[in-house]
């Protein structure tokens, strides 16, 4: 089953650490139902930008595998609302994925994922729908060992 031209189901719903630890990471209906409008509605237009394959890190991820990988408690990968995205294919960078993102596609919450000022390790993408997106943009940095996020 294929969410979008660009991503299978399998590839959406795939994680290591829940096949290490025997974690059910099946979504529900209405987690697919909102997989498939992100794949739409933002994923498709960016990798039509990109003009090649884009790695996704992580998209669905169930409360139990979020707790394991101590995700937020408000994380929209739960709802199948967010991915993680990584350029490893040599299309664009990280970065340049992230500014298309912010300058030409709706989204709820862009985030700029560690790394350095020229690019980030990943981007965090979320889309709940045209009517609700916040375009709230961050990045995220580690003090303390705790993960902090500044407005951008």
């Amino acid at each position: 089953m294929n969410l979008s031209e660009h991503i299978t189901y399998k590839e959406a719903t795939h994680s290591y650490t829940a096949k290490r630890l025997g974690i059910d990471n099946i979504p529900k209906d209405e987690h697919i139902w909102n997989m498939i409008i992100l794949a739409s509605d933002l994923f498709e237009p960016l990798r039509e930008w990109v003009g090649g394959a884009i790695k996704i890190n992580s998209f669905y991820r169930s409360e139990a595998l979020n707790t394991a990988i101590g995700g937020s408690s408000r994380s929209q990968h739960c709802n199948g609302q967010a991915i993680d995205i990584d350029d490893c294919f040599g299309h664009k960078t990280n970065a340049e994925m992230f500014n298309y993102i912010k300058d030409h596609l709706d989204f709820d919450q862009l985030i700029w994922e560690f790394g350095d000022d020229k690019n980030p390790d990943w981007v965090h993408v979320s889309y709940v729908g045209k009517l609700n997106n916040r375009k709230n943009i961050l990045k995220a940095y580690k003090k303390n060992g705790k993960t902090l996020y500044e407005k951008i």
